[in-house]
Formats: C-alpha cells, structure tokens, sequence
C-alpha cells in the first residue's frame, strides 16, 4: 500500500516546488540600477572628482537591499582642504564634483559680496542613508540612500560666525538673508533637485541638494521655492583655509522596505513640484530669495544634469 501524503505537508512543500521551478527567484537581492554605477565610473574616469587627503574612495556600500555606492567617497572638506564639513559626508563622485564647483561657482562669491570674507565649514544634516523621501516609511527611496544627496544645515565663516539655515533664512539681517537667497538660487543651476525652507514641512531647517534624474531624459530639474532676484553689494576677496576633521554621521538603523523592491524607481529627489519652465540665465552677481506667498515650480530644463 502506497504511504498517504498529509494534505500539510503538501501546503508545505508547494512553495518550496514553486520556488525551484522558479529559480529562487523571490530569495534574490534585488540590484540597483545599473546607471547609478556606470554614473560613477564615468564621473571618476572623466576625472571629475580626485581621492585627495580630505576625500577617500573607500568600499563599496552595497546594501541594505539597492541602497549603495559602488565607489564612495568619505569627504571631510572641499576646495583643497579650505572648506571643511562639520562631520564626514558620504557622497557619490558626481556629488564631490559638483559641491566642489558650486562652492567655487555660488557660495565664496556671494559670501565675498556680503560680508567680505570666505565660507570656511559646511554643516551637513545627512548625506548617505539608506531611507525613503523625507525619512517617511514606505515612501520612495531618497537619493540620500545613494549618496546622490546632501542637507546643508549652515555654514560658518573664516571668522567663526556661524549661519544656520533654520535661524537665519527668515529671521537673520538682511546680508545674511540675502546670501542664504543667493545660495538656493545659485544651487538650481547646479543641482537638480533644490529644497529650500517653504519647498514643504520636511525642510524648514536645511537646504535639499542632490542630482537625481528627473523625466525621462534626466533633463527636468525641480527648485523650491520659487527664486527671487537680490542685488548683491560688492565685496573684498579673503582666503580662508581650515583643515579637515573626522567625524562620521552615516545613520544607522533599520532599510525602508523600498530598498528591496526590484523595481525601485530611478530616483527622484526629496519633493514633486509643478511644471513650469526654467527662468532666463542671470549674470553671476544676481541672486535668489523665496517669493512670498509664490507657487513652488518644477523647473524644466533643456541642459543635462553633470554626472
């Protein structure tokens, strides 16, 4: 007589028939998009960002599930060691690049304009961590979880005044806010993603910047708020240089489930927007300030994001 099979332990057994039918595929670690790392090799290749002694390419971060870096780099300053970061970022060759230039390009002017002298530190609020939009659970993962991201906090200057975003962007003098302007409005023009205090909730204290690709063609970019033009006053140059510090803020704690999902999205930044079209180029002694009571726009442009 044939042994009798319990309908139990058929249940049991149908999942694992299943799972060898199918590879085992549902035990597999999902893999993040490939044109994260082609990104990076690229931006390294092309020489974009240098392994100095303030930036170290250290190990892959692989996991948990797609959250990562191929090549990370464990940035303590920027411009040569004479911006230095409150605390280690964690930052993707694309993003050294361009903090690099932006600081060059945006932040030490203006800071030369109004109150004569250099940005000396950055204080970061977070650069790699592997989390969904604006911390929220079950949200989209956020180019943070990346390295694709940084929250800036404030800066201080060569003379130690230290300027903080959630202070200082409504309630500073008028130097000092028109700077902290200059700078979110010089960001969209480097930075595909800008969020600003009055883009939403989630950003009252710090400044959003990462370069996510928007729209099909990676070509849309979003600004919030809306940018408002500031006359700069003139200023005299001052170098200042400050040497490294090693602190390291990486976030630890549990992955948001979208960091397993094999079809992650490829990535949006911290915030949706409204379409609207890019504003003409300024001359670089323009700047930007939020428009009161204005409409928070999703910035189309026509020029590629610099990866």
């Amino acid at each position: 007589m044939a042994p009798r099979i319990s309908p139990y332990a058929l249940l049991l057994l149908t999942p694992l028939a299943v799972a060898a039918l199918s590879g085992c595929s549902f035990l597999a670690k999902p893999e993040r998009p490939a044109w994260r790392t082609q990104a990076e090799n690229a931006c390294l290749a092309a020489g974009r960002a240098q392994p100095t002694a303030y930036a170290r390419i250290v190990e892959e971060i692989d996991g948990p599930g797609i959250c990562g870096l191929t090549k990370p780099f464990k940035v303590t300053a920027l411009q040569g060691g004479a911006v230095t970061f409150n605390a280690t970022a964690t930052l993707d060759c694309s993003m050294v690049a361009e903090l690099d230039q932006w600081l060059a390009d945006v932040v030490q002017p203006a800071a030369q304009a109004r109150f004569g002298q250099n940005v000396a530190r950055i204080n970061s609020m977070g650069s790699f961590s592997c989390r969904g939009m604006n911390g929220q659970s079950g949200a989209p993962l956020s180019e943070h979880s990346f390295g694709n991201a940084l929250d800036i906090g404030g800066f201080v200057l060569a003379d130690g005044r230290e300027i903080s975003i959630v202070r200082d962007w409504t309630r500073g003098d008028e130097p000092t806010k028109d700077f902290l302007a200059e700078i979110h409005g010089g960001s969209c023009r480097h930075f595909t993603t800008v969020l600003s205090p009055g883009s939403n909730p989630f950003h009252y204290n710090h400044i959003h910047v990462d370069l996510a690709m928007h729209g099909r063609g990676g070509t849309r970019r979003i600004c919030k708020p809306i940018p408002r033009d500031v006359a700069p006053p003139q200023g005299e140059p001052l170098i200042a240089s400050h040497g490294p510090i090693d602190i390291d803020t990486d976030l630890p704690g549990p992955p948001p489930r979208a960091a397993f999902d094999i079809h992650a999205s490829r990535g949006g930044g911290d915030g949706l927007a409204i379409a609207a079209p890019l504003p003409p180029p300024r001359p670089p002694a323009r700047a930007f300030a939020p428009e009161p009571g204005a409409r928070d726009p999703e910035i189309t442009s026509s020029i590629p994001p610099r990866r």
